[in-house]
């Protein structure tokens, strides 16, 4: 599967849109590390709890998004991006969306 963030793939040319491929997953601050992080915010620091949790999150999304275009047939996803939102107190919600495309030779 071939991702792009802009509306193009070089040396590939789209023949055909398949609509919008989408992929989330909510996720809820870990009481532990919420501490740990509550205790570096005091004295400054990357908050490292919850960058590894972003990170597994924005993974989570790309494969859930590449898993739903694959169920369309895609070979690609164009405009690839990232959102995020609050779903609760504690607990937010990552959405990775593009396009799903399927792609030919120039």
């Amino acid at each position: 599967m071939k991702l792009s963030t802009t509306e193009t793939i070089s040396g590939q040319q789209i023949t055909e849109h398949l609509g919008i491929a989408r992929g989330s997953t909510i996720r809820a601050k870990h009481v532990g590390k919420d501490i740990m992080a509550g205790l570096r915010g005091l004295v400054g620091g990357e908050l490292k709890e919850y960058s590894e949790m972003l990170v597994e999150s924005r993974n989570e999304a790309l494969n859930r998004m590449v898993q739903n275009a694959e169920s369309m047939g895609a070979d690609g996803i164009v405009g690839v991006r990232f959102v995020t939102s609050q779903v609760m107190a504690g607990a937010a919600e990552l959405l990775a969306y593009g396009t799903a495309v399927k792609l030919g030779n120039p």
